[in-house]
């Protein structure tokens, strides 16, 4: 018996030594693969989410936008009867318009945004707007003194400061 083996060469021995990678290779892919689909199914829940949201932060914008118009719509009716009755006796007109203002305000303080015109404060820039100083001696220096065009708000929900006339120093 003759025992010939057939010459091998250094990659013929290596491709012996090692197993197959084939069943490893493809566990990978059917990974990789699974990955992908969930990473797509993710894409997919986000950009729903984001319409979704979208839709809703539209509904509640109308929605309020709606209810802020009805709170007004008192005012306007006030206003209308106001002016059928210009041609009357004008202090009844001016009384009806002070009333009118009055539920003016009041709709702005229930929609979250107080009046405010007080005198006799000291100055706070962050809700006081100086158009112009005054020479009051019987005041502190950076004294509110008069209350030009009252304010709206309060703290970070302020719709405009107060325009006020200032104390200055006395020298």
């Amino acid at each position: 018996m003759s025992t010939e083996q057939e010459p091998t060469t250094p990659q013929d021995e290596l491709s012996q030594a090692l197993p197959p990678e084939q069943p490893e290779v493809d566990d990978h892919a059917a990974a990789l693969d699974e990955l992908q689909d969930r990473w797509r199914r993710a894409l997919a829940d986000l950009d729903n989410l984001r319409k979704r949201h979208a839709k809703e932060l539209d509904a509640i914008r109308n929605e309020e936008r709606a209810r802020t118009a009805a709170a007004w719509l008192p005012v306007v009716d006030n206003l209308d009867l106001a002016l059928t009755h210009a041609g009357s006796d004008p202090s009844a007109v001016v009384e009806g318009v002070k009333t009118v203002r009055d539920q003016a305000v009041d709709v702005l303080r229930r929609l979250g945004y107080p009046r405010y015109e007080e005198t006799g404060v000291p100055f706070d820039p962050a809700v006081h707007e100086v158009v112009g100083t005054v020479d009051d001696p019987d005041a502190e220096p950076n004294t509110v003194v008069q209350a030009v065009r009252p304010g709206y708000g309060e703290g970070s929900r302020q719709l405009r400061p107060a325009a006020v006339m200032v104390s200055k120093r006395q020298e």
